[in-house]
């Protein structure tokens, strides 16, 4: 991902789209995924407005590539329910840390009474906010801020700080899908970032996979289209309760919410900040 969008952002963005293409009974509505798609994938989320289409679609990618797309539609609906948690309890601004394609600045009730920072990787947020250019109107993006940072090389705080974010404001941080990524050090560093910018009281909702899922004890199966998250990508040292004990050491008190990789399902962490 060093000079190109990320190829997960855009598989995450699928797995999104087919969800809201379900209709009544969806566990979210996302109409900005779509818009995200390139190519074959926006073709297949078109086709799934039709029910039938869509409902064998997702059966299929299940079929080949066990649990990705049902924990990518059910984190995002638990993140959600979190974020307009933690907006209804006082917080102030949102930080979407390694943003990818998330829409929750547009999308969620809240979002446009606070200031917003998408914080990403430089290739992968330039896509995007050319996408968002040609997606939403001027007067419903004026609350976001784009960040652009590699947290493998550059110092969070520095960038954030650059770029209008308050210290010390309450605040709720999303970090997801992207832990994985990094190695312990990058992700150690960053919470202890985050601990010194943000306001006691302030939350902070990660995701993280389990240390043997990388390195193949466990099959969690691979993303569609042999995306990066299946092959492990960036050398990450998570163990299991791992968040914790590093939420802890960086100035967060951790609530985790562990549920296994191979069912589909989100391994996810969410910390209240100390």
């Amino acid at each position: 991902m060093q000079n190109k969008a990320s190829r997960t952002a855009q598989q995450v963005a699928l797995f999104r789209a087919l969800e809201t293409a379900r209709g009544h009974d969806r566990v979210f509505d996302d109409p900005l995924a779509v818009r995200f798609l390139s190519g074959g994938y926006r073709w297949l989320a078109r086709a799934a407005r039709v029910r039938p289409v869509g409902l064998r679609l997702s059966r299929f990618i299940d079929s080949r590539w066990p649990g990705p797309r049902p924990s990518a539609v059910a984190r995002t609906r638990l993140i959600d329910d979190l974020v307009v948690a933690a907006l209804r309890g006082g917080a102030r601004q949102v930080l979407l840390l390694g943003a990818g394609y998330d829409s929750r600045a547009y999308r969620l009730p809240g979002m446009s009474r606070v200031a917003v920072f998408e914080a990403d990787h430089p290739a992968t947020q330039a896509v995007k906010r050319r996408l968002i250019r040609g997606a939403v109107r001027p007067e419903r993006r004026g609350h976001v801020t784009f960040v652009p940072v590699d947290l493998l090389v550059e110092d969070l705080g520095e960038a954030l700080l650059r770029n209008g974010f308050a210290a010390l404001e309450p605040t709720v941080v999303v970090w997801e899908g992207v832990t994985n990524y990094l190695t312990e050090a990058a992700v150690d560093a960053t919470l202890r970032r985050l601990a010194d910018l943000t306001a006691t009281g302030s939350r902070l909702v990660l995701t993280y996979v389990d240390r043997r899922v990388l390195d193949g004890v466990i099959d969690a199966g691979a993303v569609a289209g042999g995306g990066q998250a299946g092959r492990g990508a960036v050398d990450v040292r998570v163990r299991p309760g791992a968040p914790g004990r590093l939420s802890r050491r960086a100035g967060h008190a951790a609530r985790s919410r562990h549920v296994h990789p191979g069912r589909g399902r989100p391994l996810s962490a969410a910390a209240r900040a100390t």
